[in-house]
């Protein structure tokens, strides 16, 4: 015979309400996507399964308004899953970041059937705004004109197990023409280095070994307070952190990046040997176009003084070609600085207009046939570049961190992938042992391609880290999760702080 008590239960379980999260952009709005998952994670969904395509009880938009089709690419997809909300009662569509906080007054009016929208400085309050959403029936339009928290005090979802990004600021101080990102994200706010530290000391403590520093200007970490070495402290500050294996970060400027910073590269053991710096041209006039703080000269040197300092960096960069005015010398001098820095990898975009900012109106637009013509001479200079500069690491004895779902022919080729200290992407020879992600194995690289290097021979020496214990234990822990849970109204407020440890990010830049 059933109880009262044992009915109440059965009415109080249900099917898990699923979402998906959608991300475009940069790694600020990848690491605000994680931190979306966590809220809804918190408020009672669950993840719906890979390849849900929109097939979710609440579907996330995180958006980027950096290319000039970013607003077509939104309503294509918000045009697509009208259809499935018809279909299916009760599911919302929510649609954030740069894109949101740009056009806030018009994606209702274009895509009527969205239920929620918010900005890049309010994304603590998407659980909130289902449920208003929900229960009044309208769309919730809700952008905060400044950040109400940092996306790293939020709860997460981590997509990784074993490498955790740490926002150390947002915003942007600087007015570069081509982009927009200062005006959505607005100007450049410090978290305090103690806040920081409290929290990779806290990721270190659940077994992530590898973390990145994020910001939109990540060296400029400190102009809050008018330190300028206070970037450079907090990087050798994470050097005396127990457990913590290895530390990046993105993305830098070159206005910003001053020696002791280089200093404290070399100088502290768990900072990798790598760097990953802007240029966007490397011809004077366009620069200056670009209201780029820098030149040519400047840059280079700086690439030579880390060079210096750090001999096996692998240094990449972003570059862009075909803005306003860009005349064939110009492009030469781009040519030009690339053939000189010569980069592990360079990230080359065309053009692409981006409204609302001081580029989009200049005189002097170049033709798309000659962007793309040019577009294709630096991609092949760079593929030669990459491969030459990837040759090089034939023969040398590398640690690699085991990645997850970096290889995406392992499965038929029967190795793992890792990256090296300075990040390059290596494909080995499966291990004796059980390897997992996380852990850490020595191997030999036998082959160079130009975004990767292979070790085909046994592997050295495999270590078993905490990290891929995490890996471990999350894994089990997601197997293992009920197929029903307890659904309740989504936490208003403050969200709950980050344990107290104990102990000691857009490519726009």
């Amino acid at each position: 015979m059933t109880s009262s008590s044992d009915r109440s239960q059965a009415v109080d379980v249900q099917e898990p309400k699923t979402y998906e999260v959608r991300t475009y952009g940069c790694q600020m709005n990848v690491h605000d996507s994680e931190r979306l998952s966590g809220l809804l994670e918190g408020a009672g969904y669950v993840r719906a399964p890979e390849g849900a395509d929109g097939d979710a009880d609440v579907v996330v938009f995180n958006t980027c308004a950096v290319r000039e089709n970013a607003d077509n690419r939104l309503y294509g997809n918000l045009g697509r899953l009208a259809p499935m909300k018809t279909k299916r009662p009760g599911m919302q569509i929510a649609v954030g970041g740069c894109l949101a906080q740009k056009d806030r007054d018009t994606i209702v009016k274009r895509a009527p059937w969205v239920d929620v929208v918010f900005g890049t400085h309010n994304i603590g309050k998407l659980p909130v705004l289902l449920e208003r959403a929900r229960v009044q029936e309208e769309a919730q339009v809700e952008i905060a004109e400044s950040l109400e928290a940092f996306p790293s005090t939020l709860p997460t979802r981590r997509e990784s197990a074993y490498a955790a990004w740490v926002s150390i600021s947002v915003g942007c101080n600087n007015t570069c023409t081509f982009c927009i990102v200062p005006a959505l994200r607005g100007k450049e706010k410090d978290r305090r280095t103690g806040d920081i530290l409290a929290e990779i000391e806290a990721l270190v403590g659940e077994g992530v070994s590898e973390i990145t520093l994020l910001g939109q200007n990540v060296n400029a970490y400190g102009s809050d307070i008018g330190d300028r070495e206070a970037f450079s402290k907090l990087l050798r500050a994470c050097g005396q952190i127990e457990g913590l294996e290895r530390v990046r970060f993105t993305s830098p400027h070159p206005r910003d990046f001053t020696d002791d910073v280089i200093a404290a590269m070399a100088e502290t053991p768990n900072v990798m040997p790598q760097l990953h710096m802007p240029m966007q041209s490397g011809s004077d006039p366009i620069l200056k176009a670009m209201r780029r703080s820098y030149r040519q000269d400047r840059y280079l040197g700086i690439i030579e003084k880390v060079r210096a300092a750090i001999p096996h960096a692998a240094i990449t960069t972003d570059i862009i070609v075909g803005f306003p005015g860009e005349t064939e010398e110009d492009f030469e001098q781009t040519m030009h600085a690339v053939r000189q820095a010569r980069f592990a990898q360079a990230f080359t975009f065309q053009y692409s207009k981006r409204p609302g900012t001081p580029a989009a109106t200049m005189e002097n637009q170049i033709p798309k046939e000659v962007v793309q013509a040019r577009y294709e001479r630096l991609v092949a200079l760079q593929e030669e570049i990459s491969w030459d500069e990837n040759k090089k690491q034939v023969g040398r004895t590398l640690e690699l961190m085991v990645a997850e779902g970096e290889g995406r022919k392992d499965g038929a080729t029967h190795r793992l992938s890792g990256r090296a200290p300075d990040n390059r992407l290596v494909h080995f020879t499966k291990a004796d042992q059980d390897v997992r992600p996380g852990d850490v194995v020595t191997v030999e690289i036998t082959y160079a391609a130009p975004h990767h290097l292979l070790a085909e021979g046994a592997v050295l020496d495999v270590r078993r880290t905490r990290a891929g214990d995490a890996w471990e234990k999350r894994n089990a822990a997601e197997a293992s999760k009920p197929a029903g849970v307890m659904l309740g109204l989504p936490r208003i407020g403050a969200p709950e702080p980050l344990p107290v440890a104990t102990g000691s990010g857009c490519g726009c830049d």
